[in-house]
């Protein structure tokens, strides 16, 4: 009787596990079923064509253009962050429903898409498949493998995904010098926010919610306060910062702690004389002084 009863127990226990595996898929899928249709990209009706899948309607002609933006793209990932980590497949689409499924969206020329167990997809409107749209998912990704799907997701502030992922796209400022695209950005937020009398708070768009809650004004508002903000850490911090950051943050260190950490004394001595941030002075001492 005994032995009868322990394969039995074993049975039960194996189908209530995989009673709960397909319960979490499907949950998973109802939330984020853009991730099962990436995964399953080699599957679908997409041409492959090493780590680049076209759709059908794109013709074959344009395949080389569009493997040179990713190529140029990687490039820029690969200098900015002192060597390329990430290895996305990209996934190209010729119409609105085919981004919509692998980007659970219809906005935008791009999206990324990562996985907690370190896939990771750049999907892209074929009409936004240029360098500038494509290196600046390939930052989110890359910023993703180097600190983990869990840190990005809990600790680090929208603003600073962003901010960061702008310093290698040069579609709202295209300066090399760190300290000119500041200034650059600076102007862009003087524009967005009326010469400065409607700030937006880091605060305000430190979660994706928040950061495109709103209009288009709104979102570019997002955008241009983080480029600046972004753009002003990066001319303190030097060419080694972000990799600093990542450091300090791969040794337990809170983002906000990291962030502070990797600003180089040197260089915040030798930009002294730059515009100071607006959005790093106290609020009552904004524009209007």
């Amino acid at each position: 009787m005994k032995d009868n009863q322990v394969p039995a127990r074993a049975l039960r226990i194996v189908k209530l596990t995989l009673a709960l595996i397909v319960a979490l898929l499907a949950s998973l899928f109802f939330l984020y079923p853009q991730i099962f249709y990436c995964e399953l990209i080699g599957l679908s009706g997409f041409h492959g064509s090493g780590s680049v899948y076209f759709s059908p309607e794109i013709q074959p002609a344009s395949y080389k253009k569009l493997r040179a933006a990713v190529s140029q793209a990687e490039a820029r990932v690969d200098s900015f962050y002192s060597g390329k980590k990430s290895s996305p497949k990209i996934i190209i689409c010729s119409n609105v429903l085919q981004y919509q499924r692998y980007c659970s969206s219809t906005e935008g020329a791009g999206c990324s898409v990562g996985t907690p167990w370190g896939n990771s997809y750049v999907v892209l409107n074929v009409q936004g498949a240029n360098a500038d749209v494509i290196a600046h998912e390939m930052s989110h990704l890359e910023l993703l493998k180097r600190v983990g799907w869990w840190t990005v997701t809990t600790e680090i502030p929208q603003w600073f995904n962003e901010g960061l992922a702008l310093m290698l796209d040069r579609r709202f400022v295209n300066n090399p010098d760190p300290a000119r695209r500041y200034l650059d950005y600076m102007d862009e937020w003087l524009y967005y926010t009326g010469g400065g009398q409607q700030v937006m708070e880091l605060s305000q768009i430190a979660t994706i919610k928040d950061f495109f809650n709103g209009g288009q004004r709104q979102v570019m508002l997002a955008y241009m306060s983080s480029g600046m903000e972004v753009a002003y850490w990066h001319t303190l911090a030097g060419r080694n910062g972000v990799q600093k950051l990542i450091d300090n943050m791969k040794d337990g260190r809170p983002f906000e702690e990291a962030y502070r950490n990797a600003e180089d004394e040197k260089l915040i001595r030798y930009y002294r004389k730059l515009p100071s941030n607006p959005l790093r002075l106290q609020i009552s001492k904004k524009i209007s002084e």
